[in-house]
């Protein structure tokens, strides 16, 4: 079945030569908020036990990292201009752009399947298994980085070629996973830790992915149209 929702016509997109600083910084602390959960368990403790010395640690290297990595514009969106500008080129794509993006989708996927596990199982037999359910983190972060080195993921490929199409599905996925995860969160706090809570948590979780995924997948949320080939684009 082809694709029956909203496109975005490329010629039809404002050109922007360079990147203001406002947009630039803009985007820094999505990259800190990307690389500052990339200790699963970690961020675990964070959300179980509250803000640690470990954290704080963790937070200040981050800070410190990106911000070098932004000054020299070296993440996406905090270059001094886009570096794509037609999107279905042939383009070699930054090192820099591959593992941030690596990681961001490690980011959406990992927790949202181990928090998806958890709610399965805490539905089914009524107890929370969170804590050894984590120690699946690193399997799958190493699943996921391995899939970014080998260029399986969109927008981690050796080529930006397929950028107008790719990008729609990393924000779909961003759109849907930030949702859910939000409607969780609350709950979690809202709800009691029994088989019933679980079972409200776990639809509320899936609704609100599907939900999301769809009105992505029509091309209703910001930046989850196709872009058509035509003419010049930006792309972060």
């Amino acid at each position: 079945m082809g694709y029956s929702g909203k496109v975005e016509y490329a010629q039809e997109r404002k050109i922007r030569e360079r990147n203001t600083r406002l947009y630039r910084l803009a985007h820094w602390p999505i990259w800190i908020w990307v690389f500052f959960l990339a200790p699963g368990p970690l961020t675990f403790s964070l959300f179980a036990h509250g803000f640690g010395w470990a954290n704080s640690a963790w937070l200040c290297a981050v800070l410190v990292g990106t911000g070098i990595a932004g000054l020299r514009g070296r993440m996406p969106g905090v270059e001094p201009r886009p570096y794509i500008l037609r999107f279905d080129e042939d383009k070699p794509n930054p090192l820099y752009r591959r593992v941030c993006y690596t990681f961001a989708w490690n980011a959406v996927l990992n927790f949202a399947l181990l928090n998806l596990a958890g709610l399965l199982i805490a539905a089914l037999t009524g107890v929370w298994y969170m804590k050894q359910i984590y120690y699946a983190y690193f399997p799958l972060c190493a699943l996921i980085l391995i899939l970014g080195a080998a260029g399986k993921l969109p927008r981690v490929g050796l080529s930006t070629k397929g950028e107008g199409s790719e990008r729609r599905y990393f924000y779909g996925s961003v759109w849907a996973v930030v949702v859910a995860q939000t409607f969780l969160l609350l709950l979690w706090k809202n709800l009691p830790a029994t088989q019933q809570g679980s079972l409200a948590k776990l639809f509320v979780f899936v609704a609100a992915l599907l939900v999301m995924g769809q009105l992505a997948y029509r091309g209703k949320l910001y930046r989850t149209r196709p872009i058509v080939p035509g003419e010049v684009m930006i792309s972060d």
